[in-house]
Formats: C-alpha cells, structure tokens, sequence
C-alpha cells in the first residue's frame, strides 16, 4: 500500500472509531435518559409522537405508539388521559386512512377500539368532555362507513347524540367538541343553511380554540383544534356553492403556518384549492 494510502486509511479508520464512539455515547445518554423518565414524562413524549404521526399522516407510527402507550393506561395519576390518547392514535389512524385504500373492515377495527379507549376513560372520569366527544365523532365516522345499513345507522345515531348532549352541556366552548359539530351540521343534510351553520360554528370554535392556547394546561390534556378548525375552514371553503377560493387559500396557509408538516394539508389541499384556482382563472395570492 502506498504510503499516503496507508496515511489515509488510517485516518479514516480513525475518523470512523471516534464516530461510532460518540453514537454509543449519544445511544447510552438516550437510554440513561428514558430509564430516568417518569410515566407522566415518557407518556407526554410519547402523545407528542401520536400528534405529529396525525399530521404526517403516518398510520403505521401512530398503530406503534398506541400500543407505546400501553404500559401507562394503568396509571393512577395518568391513566385516564393515556386511556384518551391511546383512542386518538387509533381515531386519527382512521381520519388518516380516508385518504388512502384502506379496507373497510380495517377502519371499523381501529374505530370501535377507539370507541373501548375513549369510553373507559369516560367511565374513569365522567367529567372527562373529550372521551365523550372522541366517542361521539367515531360513532358518527362508523355511520359513515354503514352506507345504506338504515338499523344500523340508525343504532351508531342513538348512541352520538347524547354523547353530543352530554358534552355541550359540560362545555360548550370546548373547540374539539365545535370542531366535530362543525362537521356534522355540514354532513347532515348536506344544504346550504346547515352549510352556514357549520362555518358559525368553525368560526366560534376557532376563537376558542385560541383562548384555549393561552391558558397554562396539562400537558396530556388536549389542547388541539385550531389547525382542525382552520383545514375545515379551507376545505368548507373549497367546497361551498359558489367557493370562495381565497378565504380557502388563507385559512390552508393558516393551518400550515401551525404545522407546516401537515401532510394532508400541505399535499393534498392545497393542490385541490389550487387545481380549483386555476380552473377559475385565478392565480395564487
């Protein structure tokens, strides 16, 4: 070997033992740190996960970390809130698979699963508004996948609607419950008053949701809702009779500048409002 070669190599084998030692290093620290991590610390890391899986639309991660979660739902001090995330991860898992080709039988799994999360954690603490509303909304996503099933539909119905109830009565400025309310009064029947109905209602909720972020809150309570509300408000927007495409355009950029990494948002809507855009001879502001 050449001199310089062998100079050269050296080094590099050097180069790479110093990197592989400060991976070990990084590796051990990581591992000191979580053997050190409290059940409300690991179960606050991991929620952040969940949220950021929703909005990278990642099913597979969000399928993982309900099962992270797992360990905690026991908890004393914070297994009723672990109870709530482990039904969001499988929730927004569904909400996410709406985009995809999912099977049908594979949403009803991972919503009625949701449904056991979100209702023993409103069994556990009855005053709990969000398992309520958790419940109620993938109640109202089972509706959706029953079709044509009348008994059926009309079963999924009886069992939201007090829920919805309950939880207005409880807290009716809770941005999550407006949220869903929001999308249902658009849904059911799909015309132009109850259209408009959804908007108020998206609005009211966006003011609350923003009064909400203000207040010092447990870190496992949910705090979510305004981007929801703002992707509605775009997608409400888009879809109306006739659209109003810049208060669509807006409300997208406004959700993206909560979480740029939105992939529902970021993708998918976005290309909607702008391929809608330029049908109309509109370019983007």
């Amino acid at each position: 070997m050449h001199p310089r070669w062998a100079d050269a190599h050296q080094s590099s084998s050097r180069q790479i033992l110093m990197a592989l030692a400060a991976l070990a290093v990084v590796a051990a620290t990581a591992c000191t740190a979580a053997r050190h991590e409290s059940p409300r610390e690991a179960a606050t890391r991991l929620v952040a996960q969940i949220q950021r899986a929703d909005y990278e639309g990642d099913r597979a991660a969000l399928r993982r970390l309900y099962g992270e979660l797992a360990p905690f739902a026991d908890d004393k001090e914070i297994g009723t809130k672990v109870l709530y995330w482990r039904g969001f991860a499988l929730w927004r898992r569904v909400l996410n698979g709406f985009n995809e080709t999912v099977e049908r039988a594979e949403q009803e799994q991972d919503l009625n699963q949701a449904i056991r999360e979100f209702e023993q954690a409103a069994a556990q603490d009855p005053n709990f508004v969000d398992a309520k509303v958790g419940t109620a909304s993938c109640l109202l996503h089972l509706v959706w996948l029953a079709g044509d099933d009348k008994a059926r539909v009309g079963e999924l119905v009886a069992k939201a609607m007090p829920l919805f109830k309950e939880a207005r009565e409880a807290d009716p400025e809770n941005p999550r419950l407006l949220w869903i309310l929001g999308a249902s009064s658009w849904a059911f029947p799909p015309d132009g008053s109850r259209r408009a109905a959804a908007l108020e209602t998206y609005d009211k909720g966006l003011q609350a949701a923003r009064a909400q972020k203000s207040a010092a809150r447990d870190a496992l309570l949910p705090s979510w809702g305004e981007p929801e509300i703002l992707m509605n408000l775009a997608w409400s927007n888009l879809n109306s009779t006739p659209p109003d495409l810049d208060a669509a355009e807006q409300y997208a950029k406004s959700a993206l500048a909560l979480v740029p990494y939105w992939h529902y948002v970021r993708d998918i809507l976005t290309a909607q409002i702008a391929a809608a855009r330029a049908a109309a001879g509109l370019h983007p502001r």
